[in-house]
């Protein structure tokens, strides 16, 4: 998988900002269901954010490489307890798609 541009970055990082966790990871660590909730709101949306509950940094730093690899996703940014995560989804949804859904508003 490339790595993002800045300028897409930048550009995942605006979308990014209006939107809420649509998963909450917890203190139970990765789980399938995390997992595979986290891989359907990655191919529904492309861009979700998703909410670390650990208090400890380097144990929030470990949760988050964790669901990357496992979702095959990338870290667009990291701000506190929530990651900004993207995966380019092999079929666009035009209606759940944050991508989609921006590019509409901001014509």
């Amino acid at each position: 998988m490339a790595a993002l541009s800045i300028q897409e970055r930048k550009r995942l990082r605006q979308i990014g900002h209006a939107l809420n966790p649509v998963v909450m990871l917890g203190g139970q660590g990765l789980t399938e269901n995390v997992i595979e909730e986290t891989n359907r709101a990655l191919n529904d949306h492309e861009l979700i954010k998703v909410k670390i509950v650990a208090e400890d940094r380097e144990a929030r730093a470990a949760l988050i490489d964790e669901i990357a690899q496992a979702t095959e996703a990338q870290i667009v940014q990291t701000i506190g307890k929530i990651v900004l995560l993207y995966k380019k989804a092999p079929k666009q949804n035009q209606k759940l798609s944050n991508l989609v859904r921006h590019a509409h508003l901001s014509n």
